[in-house]
């Protein structure tokens, strides 16, 4: 089979909505996973796990669809929901609830056809134990549970069984914890009879609609966020296995691999003309060139959002984290730019699309394009237009870098006083 990845946003004009829905898929394929980040905004574990399973997973056989960030406004405060509890709105929500239109257009991705099973991720608090064992350890925790609302769904489905899915869950994990106390197990909460909060959940929504869900709820006690996300990556690959999802990853799933990789925030493309390295990106960048308004912010990370303020900055998040601050220089946009540039230096002549990001050891000339000015920011020559210079790498000062070890650094292209582009150089002086 060949895998096919796609990434877009799912919009649903009934209700006004959009939720980016990442699908990876095959041909013929007939099972399909459904993994949802972020319902909470303050539970990290869950939606950086379904980032990383976005982008670090190559499926091989059937389909796995993601929705990483789902309560994205309340990610970005940290906060469990900014305006409520999302996930005690799926019985009944009022059309003026500020959710209501994530809600119904999560509640159609659920009930799509194409959907096997579905896995809704969380942290809780404590570590779960049928008996009260201490404050953390206990009948009322949350943390290290496969959570189900019923033992089956009353229907002939192949995964109807809920109970037995959770149990095999539970002891594969068991076999591979980092340390003992953190051992999963499982949480009925017996909603249709016992447990009024939950029959408002996603997860019981969807078994009223005969849909296998599960709760996986990762302990907020663990100390750092890559074990969290190490356990809610187990436990997916688990539901992977169940449902028949053949897959490949490119990391070995181990704490200190995930530390590494929740530290790597990839490229934002700004209005197709910026680009922007964000792993290790200086907590402001001044002058940014950015149209008044309306302008285009695309990232490679799957949890990568901005909120402007009320000064008319923009805060890039990934995740609950805010890694930067955008503080624009206005400027229009100039019309039939180059859309490619050259860069020579003693080595060889390199071309690159005008907004790209390249590496260089060497001293460089960026070669001159028609009508079109060169800006390095960093580097002050005599002229205004600076192609056709040779650059020393030990002349471009670091504090104009955008990155915090001094490496990275803008070029800016205009024709007269209107922005064309930017491009990044990465030196290694």
């Amino acid at each position: 089979m060949h895998n096919i990845f796609i990434i877009f946003f799912f919009i649903s004009t009934l209700f006004g909505s959009s939720i980016q829905l990442i699908k990876k898929e095959n041909p013929d394929a007939n099972t399909t996973l459904l993994v949802i980040g972020g319902i909470h905004g303050n539970e990290p574990g869950g939606y950086f796990a379904a980032s990383i399973l976005a982008t670090h997973y190559k499926i091989l056989a059937n389909n796995l669809w993601i929705v990483p960030n789902l309560n994205q406004a309340s990610i970005q405060k940290n906060k469990r929901g900014i305006h409520g509890d999302m996930n005690r709105k799926f019985s009944h929500i009022k059309k003026n609830d500020k959710d209501a239109a994530t809600v119904e257009a999560i509640k159609k991705i659920i009930l799509n056809k194409k959907v096997s099973l579905i896995l809704n991720l969380h942290d809780g608090h404590g570590f779960y134990r049928k008996q009260y064992q201490g404050s953390i350890f206990n009948p009322n925790a949350w943390g290290q549970t496969c959570v189900i609302d019923q033992c089956n769904l009353n229907i002939h489905q192949k995964f109807a069984n809920l109970d037995q899915i959770a149990k095999t869950v539970r002891e594969n994990i068991n076999k591979k914890l980092i340390k003992k106390h953190h051992a999963f197990n499982v949480k009925n909460t017996k909603t249709k009879f016992e447990d009024e909060a939950m029959r408002k959940s996603l997860t019981f929504f969807a078994v009223t609609h005969n849909k296998p869900a599960f709760a996986i709820e990762t302990s907020k006690n663990l100390k750092t966020l890559s074990q969290k996300v190490f356990y809610q990556l187990l436990a997916i690959e688990e539901f992977m296995n169940i449902v028949g999802i053949k897959y490949k990853k490119d990391f070995l799933l181990n704490t200190q691999e995930l530390t590494k990789m929740l530290k790597e925030y990839g490229y934002l493309h700004i209005n197709d003309r910026i680009t922007l390295k964000l792993t290790n990106i200086k907590k402001t960048l001044r002058f940014i060139p950015l149209k008044s308004s309306k302008n285009r912010f695309v990232f490679t990370h799957p949890l990568g959002s901005i909120k402007r303020d009320k000064k008319g900055n923009y805060k890039v998040f990934i995740g609950n984290k805010q890694i930067t601050l955008i503080k624009p220089e206005y400027f229009q946009l100039a019309q039939n730019c180059p859309k490619n540039f050259s860069v020579t230096t003693s080595k060889k002549t390199k071309r690159y699309s005008i907004s790209s990001y390249f590496f260089t050891n060497d001293d460089f000339v960026i070669n001159c394009l028609p009508k079109t000015r060169v800006n390095l920011i960093g580097y002050h020559g005599i002229k205004k237009n600076e192609c056709s210079i040779s650059i020393p790498l030990e002349k471009i000062r670091k504090k104009y870098s955008i990155d915090k070890k001094g490496t990275i650094y803008r070029i800016e292209f205009y024709k007269k006083d209107k922005f064309c582009a930017m491009s990044l150089v990465q030196v290694e002086k």
